[in-house]
């Protein structure tokens, strides 16, 4: 066991943790100000929803014994048997609890950046039962097939470095499934839906920012080469997709806008995320520049398409998501990462097939069953706020609060 590297994914675990804070603030800043505390309560209390979901039996499923490849078993039920030793197959330079735990931090933050989505036309009580139905059944399974010992995707070559599959494809892929299922806003292009506090939005991009180094350095699950890598990439990454997306922007409308770069550098981030321990500098750099300018295509095509996904969480986290992920197969070197793979452009074209397998099949699940959850819901108690509480907002017909006394 190796006292630093228990240091560093402790540190990290508090910097992943952080990002759902930012999270929170990213989206708030985005709503109209009658649902800026209802959307940050929809970030904020994943915090200990899903830690008590990942104590008891998310970790298990994820990351225990698996059964064929598909889930974990509930060996670790509670965290029986999880301590302060080393996992044989886990980090095995660091205590299992404290890889345990910075797992969890992702577990957390994955639904929470679904509610983007959806923002401000979702009562809390059923958005609490879809959160916890779906860590069960799309977060842990998929986590596992990736990441778990014996998973299937992983058997066969796919890789994740930091949950560009895991995390933001699952996410964006829901958030899809429930722009459908729930529907626009009322007045959804007919009533401006203006952010109530940009400089709010800008603050949780920083802590995202800041959080991101944890997210991906701390994937390394040491502090080492890798660590830095990751480091390196996630900043060059997030730096130049926040300047393609305002260069794009500046050209197609004629104007730079803090929401385009805050979006951008968090399309670039996203993006990097699959491949950033198994990539160079320049690789990227070119990651962020493709994150930047696709994304920026993917969220104003959503409106030719009149999806009201309020807070591009599709554009962004599921096109960067799975944009990362090929561009993994095809940029990853062993000249980086002694330990990762080789890409197209090193000589082997059957990772990039394993990424597009990986992505499919991901994808696919995950749309399905998260609609599934959302429609099974929808039609048993209702996901949607009355049309008199969406008029008022969340925050005083949910949570009776309000967020700016005059």
């Amino acid at each position: 066991m190796n006292n630093a590297d228990t240091a560093f994914i402790l540190a990290a675990a508090g910097l992943v943790m952080l990002m759902t804070p930012g999270l929170a603030l990213f989206y708030g800043g985005m709503v109209r100000g009658k649902n800026v505390l209802g959307t940050i309560m929809q970030s904020l209390f994943m915090i200990s929803l899903i830690t008590v979901e990942w104590v008891y039996i998310g970790y298990s499923m994820s990351f225990g014994p698996t059964i064929g490849g598909v889930v974990g078993d509930f060996s670790w039920f509670a965290l029986r048997g999880v301590g302060s030793e080393p996992s044989p197959d886990y980090a095995t330079s660091i205590p299992q609890l404290v890889f345990m735990i910075y797992q969890c931090m992702f577990a957390i933050i994955t639904p929470a950046l679904i509610t983007g989505a959806f923002a401000e036309r979702v009562r809390f009580g059923p958005f609490v039962i879809f959160s916890v139905l779906w860590a069960v059944l799309v977060y842990n399974p998929v986590c596992h097939w990736i990441w778990g010992k014996g998973g299937w995707l992983g058997a066969i070559g796919v890789l994740d470095f930091a949950g560009g599959l895991v995390v933001h494809a699952t996410c964006g892929m829901a958030a899809l499934a429930g722009v459908l299922v729930i529907g626009s806003r009322r007045g959804y292009g007919r009533t401006s839906f203006m952010p109530h506090n940009l400089p709010m939005t800008v603050m949780g991009t920083a802590l995202l920012w800041f959080g991101w180094f944890g997210f991906n350095g701390g994937s390394a699950l040491a502090a080492n080469e890798v660590a830095a890598t990751a480091f390196v990439a996630t900043h060059l990454a997030g730096m130049a997709g926040m300047g393609m997306w305002v260069a794009v922007e500046w050209l197609v409308r004629g104007k730079p806008t803090t929401l385009g770069a805050a979006s951008g550098a968090i399309a670039g981030l996203a993006t990097v995320t699959p491949a950033a321990g198994f990539i160079g500098p320049n690789s990227a750099i070119l990651i962020g520049v493709l994150g930047g300018g696709l994304c920026f295509a993917a969220v104003n095509f959503k409106i030719r398409l009149n999806l009201d996904d309020s807070l591009d969480v599709v554009g962004i986290h599921g096109v960067g998501g799975l944009l990362g992920t090929l561009c993994l197969g095809i940029f990853a070197s062993t000249a980086v990462n002694p330990g990762g793979v080789d890409g197209l452009l090193a000589g082997n074209p059957s990772q990039l097939f394993a990424q597009l397998i990986g992505a499919v099949v991901v994808s696919g699940y995950a749309f399905a069953v998260s609609w599934g959850i959302f429609k099974g819901i929808d039609v048993t108690i209702g996901l949607r706020l009355t049309d008199e509480a969406e008029v008022s907002g969340l925050d005083s017909t949910e949570h009776s609060e309000t967020a700016y006394n005059s």
